[in-house]
């Protein structure tokens, strides 16, 4: 029994080394060095770039077709509110009087 086993992995190993004589002299890539990591890996990320430009690109497109929308289509002011100016007291107002941070006769619609 023992020796039929030797006898399967001699067979095994004689196959084996017969297949890699066959393929030893033909690859089927011919005659081309392989390609460095580095040459891969710079390829790769030349193509992410690349991706990622046209993509900006879009989204550049959309966002002007969308400015170019608001401005063609108008606003409107109708039904906006006023902002009212917040009430201030007496003492606050002669402060800014002094300052010169208001004009009593531009208030009155005089200036």
């Amino acid at each position: 029994m023992v020796e039929r086993r030797l006898e399967q992995m001699d067979d095994k190993k004689e196959t084996t080394q017969e297949e890699s004589k066959d393929t030893k002299g033909d690859s089927g890539t011919g005659d081309k060095p392989e390609t460095p990591k580095v040459t891969v890996d710079a390829n790769e990320a030349a193509e992410r770039l690349e991706r990622a430009n046209a993509e900006a690109k879009e989204i550049e497109a959309r966002r002007e077709e969308n400015m170019a929308r608001q401005a063609l289509g108008g606003q409107s002011e109708a039904g906006a509110i006023p902002v009212k100016p917040e009430p201030i007291s007496d003492v606050e107002y002669s402060k800014k009087l002094e300052r010169g941070e208001v004009n009593p006769l531009e208030e009155d619609g005089i200036i």
